[in-house]
């Protein structure tokens, strides 16, 4: 429970309608206490941390000005919202964040009525909000729509087409946009509209004015000269993005300072008196009061529990490889090897390990912005060239350019490798991170070669196969640590095609792919049972898969994967067309979208922890338990 004594008005705070009976003159506090209780909450749970500081300020007015939740707030992204889910009745239970049964960690329908749309992906508040608008006004409804993007949300297309739409209708919608502009997303941010401001100071008409005016108002403390100063701050700030904003049909206001509560209350009361689509510019610091996070907003964009008067304390002693650590090494180690290679990253340089390549390889490295669909076809348009691209992507992520997948790069058959990271289970981030069904929507595109490693040498091993493989190839890989295998430092290839026998049993053959194939050897090595490192999902090994259903009385595949369509059903489509008949048990994630909870917890939950699969196995064949207990007895 929230300590009332160090929290005075936020402890009375247990909906938006509690904070509307606050006088104006109490926000300020309230958002200070706030801020705390946030720096506090996330030091005990970890979780997204600077996005949701930059915008205390902004979170408190909108739910004191806007009758929440009959009127809409639509956040993008979600990392923005961790105030917004403090203020709405989950305060106490802010600690729960990311963890099962807690508070989910993006904004979600069926948590609370205030969490107007459901977010993970970028840049979607926009296009939702103006779909609600739509539709109220269809309906006769009055309630008013916002929609909150920033957090680097705005460097998308999608963004724009949803701009386009909105200040194009003849009917124009009531919608504001509020951009929230940190100047971040999870690295820096990229592209053209964070540069736009940079290109126009840059000039050199701009500058000869600014030097000339220097030198005619002299001393630049004297009043005349702060004044010019002040202008011309102003000015950088709001006639470039006005100009975009206006030309596009939104009547654009800032930029204002996004911490100031009083000139957020003047001008948004303004703006809830406007008709049509009204986009406000307002200014944060990512971080925002905790000095820390504002001075590494990179590494405080999301953390693990930490002691607020500390902060963020490293690991002692070596730390064990990750499989981004693994695709990260290879990708620089390629590069020395290779001058073709090239890299790309839509916004994600942190989270899919090109750190390192992008400070060793600048003029190699490409990150896209939030920008997946481009990311995709950019890598095809390389390619035509003789390039060498390596697109380093979440799964979740690469969703949003399936068709540049198809279309663009696999339909060409063109030399592209897809690093695919967070394949399968994900954890604490919940359905919107996880990466469940691409093993499924990859292995029925012609001409990909589709891989899933079960330990992380095969990992740098299965990257060097998809790397020398002229077409396109996809290597998925999960979040995290993997069995510990250690890595050997060459640029070894597999043989395309062929699978790994890697115990050799009776009854019945395990055929596992990817990270479930050590949860799948302990099991047969129990009961006694044949087991195989799968590895290709695309193309499957044939030979092998025939040879084990003549000697074998059944199969049962295991994927973290959903098991409609994926690498299972490839197996059971192989003895489909043989004309082979024979008992299959397919493991694999649920046809549902699990919550956040750890990995290993969602794997537990789904039956593919080794507990989990030799129940299913004994489950489906009793006897098999008889038999192993006979064997241990021997």
């Amino acid at each position: 429970m929230i300590d009332a004594t160090r929290y005075p008005l936020l402890s009375k705070i247990d909906s938006p309608a509690d904070l509307r009976k606050l006088p104006e003159s109490d926000l300020r506090a309230a958002a200070d206490e706030l801020r705390g209780y946030l720096i506090e909450s996330v030091g005990k749970s970890g979780g997204h941390f600077g996005a949701g500081l930059g915008v205390v300020e902004l979170t408190t007015v909108l739910h004191y000005l806007y009758a929440t939740p009959d009127d809409r707030i639509v956040w993008d992204v979600g990392h923005q919202s961790y105030p917004h889910k403090i203020l709405t009745g989950r305060r106490d239970r802010i600690h729960t964040v990311k963890q099962q049964d807690g508070v989910a960690p993006f904004p979600k329908r069926e948590e609370s009525e205030y969490d107007t749309f459901g977010v993970g992906h970028s840049s979607t508040s926009i296009s939702a909000a103006l779909g609600m608008a739509i539709a109220n006004a269809r309906a006769g409804n009055e309630r008013r729509v916002v929609a909150v993007i920033g957090d680097g949300a705005m460097t998308a297309g999608m963004a724009y087409e949803a701009l386009g739409h909105a200040g194009g209708m003849d009917d124009e919608p009531d919608l504001l946009v509020i951009l929230n502009d940190n100047r971040m997303s999870i690295s820096e941010a990229v592209g053209g509209l964070t540069k736009m401001l940079g290109r126009m100071t840059g000039s050199k008409t701009l500058n000869a004015l600014r030097e000339g005016g220097k030198k005619l108002l002299g001393d630049k403390n004297r009043p005349t000269a702060r004044f010019v100063r002040r202008w011309e701050e102003h000015w950088k700030g709001m006639f470039v993005p006005s100009t975009l904003f206006e030309e596009m049909g939104f009547h654009y206001t800032g930029p204002i300072d996004g911490h100031d509560v009083d000139a957020l209350l003047g001008v948004l009361k303004t703006l809830k008196t406007l008709k049509g689509p009204q986009l406000l510019h307002v200014i944060t610091t990512k971080g925002k009061g905790y000095e820390l996070a504002e001075g590494d907003q990179i590494g405080y964009h999301a953390v693990g529990p930490f002691d607020p008067t500390v902060g963020v304390v490293g690991k002692a002693g070596a730390k064990k490889p990750t499989y981004t650590d693994v695709f990260g090494d290879w990708l620089c180690d390629m590069a020395a090897a290779d001058p073709a290679l090239l890299g790309i990253t839509p916004a994600m340089r942190e989270g899919s390990g090109l750190v390192r390549f992008s400070q060793e390889y600048p003029d190699r490295y490409f990150d896209v912005a939030i920008a997946e669909q481009h990311a995709v076809t950019l890598a095809a348009g390389m390619a035509c060239e003789g390039a060498k691209p390596v697109v380093a992507i979440y799964s979740t992520f690469l969703q949003r350019a399936y068709d540049q997948l198809v279309h663009d790069v696999a339909l060409q058959d063109l030399d592209v490798l897809f690093a695919i990271d967070r394949g399968g289970v994900v954890g604490p981030d919940g359905a919107t991170h996880a990466g469940n069904l691409d093993l499924s929507f990859l292995r029925c595109v012609p001409n990909m070669v589709v891989m899933a490693p079960a330990d992380e040498d095969e990992c740098r091993k299965m990257l060097s196969t998809g790397y020398r493989h002229e077409g396109p190839a996809a290597v998925r890989y999960p979040r995290g640590t993997g069995p510990g295998v250690a890595v050997q430092p060459g640029l070894d290839t597999l043989p395309i095609g062929k699978a790994q026998l890697r115990r050799s049993g009776a009854t019945l053959a395990l055929l596992a792919f990817g990270a479930i194939v050590p949860a799948a050897e302990r099991v047969a090595a129990e009961l006694g049972l044949t087991v195989v490192n799968m590895r290709f999902v695309r193309p499957l090994d044939r030979a092998l898969v025939l040879d084990l259903a003549r000697s074998h009385a059944g199969f049962v595949t295991l994927e973290d994967n959903v098991v409609a369509g994926g690498a299972g059903s490839g197996v059971a489509e192989l003895l489909a067309a043989e004309g082979i008949a024979m008992p299959i048990l397919h493991l694999g994630l649920p046809d549902a979208f699990q919550h956040h909870a750890s990995r290993e917890a969602l794997l537990a939950e789904a039956g593919l922890d080794a507990d989990g699969i030799r129940t299913a196995i004994l489950g489906r064949w009793p006897q098999l338990a008889q038999a192993a207990s006979a064997a241990r007895s021997a």
